[in-house]
């Protein structure tokens, strides 16, 4: 298991074993923000410029700022290679060191540290994965995953197919297919996606791929073409985006009708498919491309310094915006937290309160410089995820484009199977803790 820390001062690298013993980092020593990432195996096309973005945003607030409300950060990663228990060894080699955030960056560690983070007071950034049921703070006060999560993903799916379609009346009758990643990740979607095929009237086709087979598809899609449906939607991750997309050309599906979740956007997922992938589109709620003052800080701060290991030429790409945006969420909770608790070096349990009263307002995507990057973001007591606006990206042969207008995800329908879902969860889970303090009415 190894650890890959960036000093104050200059890059270094450990290799921490696993049972190692680790050095409690002090409060003199800054604000601790480990990151669990992956740059191995078949998910590391995806997971190396998420884990790049990261870190860079966070570096160049160290190297602009001097950290946050005059704290450094340490920034330390844990390679999980997208494997549970690896992420799991991750967590207990940071622990004890006083983190005020984990960042699991993946379905399946999320599930397990979710039942961890009120004991050990830690809370965990699920941004837009995880277990959507986590977006109801009352049942889970220290899970958060904004903007927003994968139901209402599907929930703006549904609403972008049935406008194609001329309107919700004209789903009946309809097959749309979830071609989904066999993980906990990929069966997200399907409780949603089943409810809204029972209100609509479509009939609902699950494809199914297993890790192992991620770049040899060849059944599905035989699977596919026999049912010929109508829409697919691509709830997929690493090496399985892209053969998906050559798969869809191969087998001359529409490829404007195969819609990918947010993590089925990366720029090598489209590029796959060559001059044909042209109209691919995915879900995203932030911006494509450098020409934002916030990543032209990074590229002065860090880039110009030596101090990234991300390709200069593919700043702007997707997924390293995406890293970007979550450890923007990171950085706001501490702030807020400093804010409200008057202290400069905070806690888990201070930046928990600073995820729930974070309000990102257009103002303050200004002051960040990131105008236009994103749209506002608020979260609550009651509401961890805050089911924000998306839009369609939509690919051009060379680059992601802003296919659509922003869209609200179905909110009426989503948040009472959020609830209910949070609900089920706890009365699962004998012992489940109820929340100490109650949210306001």
């Amino acid at each position: 298991m190894s650890l890959h820390k960036w000093t104050i001062g200059a890059v270094a690298a450990a290799v921490l074993a696993s049972g190692a013993a680790v050095v409690p980092a002090s409060a003199q020593e800054g604000i601790f923000v480990p990151l669990l990432t992956y740059r191995t195996g078949a998910f590391a096309g995806s997971g190396i410029p998420i884990a790049d973005g990261m870190h860079d945003y966070l570096r160049m607030l160290n190297e602009r700022d001097g950290g946050i409300g005059g704290v450094r950060l340490i920034i330390e990663e844990c390679e999980t290679g997208y494997d549970t228990t690896r992420g799991v060894e991750c967590y207990e080699a940071v622990r004890g060191r006083n983190p005020v955030v984990v960042n699991p960056y993946s379905t399946g560690i999320t599930l397990q540290l979710i039942p961890r983070a009120a004991v050990d007071q830690i809370p965990v950034l699920s941004m837009a994965y995880g277990l959507s049921a986590a977006a109801d703070g009352r049942v889970f006060p220290w899970v958060f995953n904004p903007p927003l999560t994968y139901w209402d993903g599907a929930s703006v799916f549904i609403k972008h197919v049935a406008e194609q379609e001329g309107g919700f009346e004209n789903l009946q009758g309809k097959t749309i297919g979830l071609l989904h990643l066999d993980a906990p990740y990929g069966r997200e979607p399907i409780p949603v996606l089943e409810a809204l095929a029972e209100e609509h009237g479509f009939r609902l086709r699950l494809y199914p791929v297993a890790a192992q087979d991620m770049q040899n598809q060849g059944s599905v899609w035989l699977n596919i073409r026999r049912d010929r449906p109508d829409w697919i939607y691509l709830q997929g991750w690493g090496a399985m985006n892209p053969t998906a997309v050559r798969e869809a050309i191969r087998t001359g599906f529409p490829i404007d009708r195969m819609i990918g979740v947010w993590w089925a956007g990366g720029d090598e997922d489209a590029r796959a498919g060559g001059a044909q992938a042209r109209g691919y589109k995915a879900l995203n709620f932030h911006g494509t491309g450098a020409d934002f003052p916030v990543i032209q800080d990074i590229i002065t701060h860090v880039h110009d310094k030596g101090l990234s290991q991300f390709p200069r030429e593919r700043v702007g790409d997707n997924l390293y915006n995406r890293g970007i945006y979550n450890s923007m969420l990171v950085a706001e909770a501490i702030r807020t937290a400093q804010e409200i608790t008057g202290r400069a070096q905070v806690t888990g349990a201070d930046v928990r309160l600073g995820f729930e009263a974070m309000n990102i307002t257009e103002e303050r995507l200004a002051e960040m410089g990131m105008e236009g990057f994103a749209a506002p973001l608020s979260l609550s007591c009651e509401d961890h995820s805050g089911h924000h606006q998306v839009y369609l990206a939509e690919w051009d042969g060379e680059r992601w484009t802003q296919g659509s207008d922003w869209m609200d995800p179905m909110v009426d329908r989503v948040r009472p199977l959020i609830e209910e879902a949070a609900r089920n969860y706890a009365a699962a889970n004998t012992g489940w803790p109820e929340r100490t303090e109650a949210c306001p009415e």
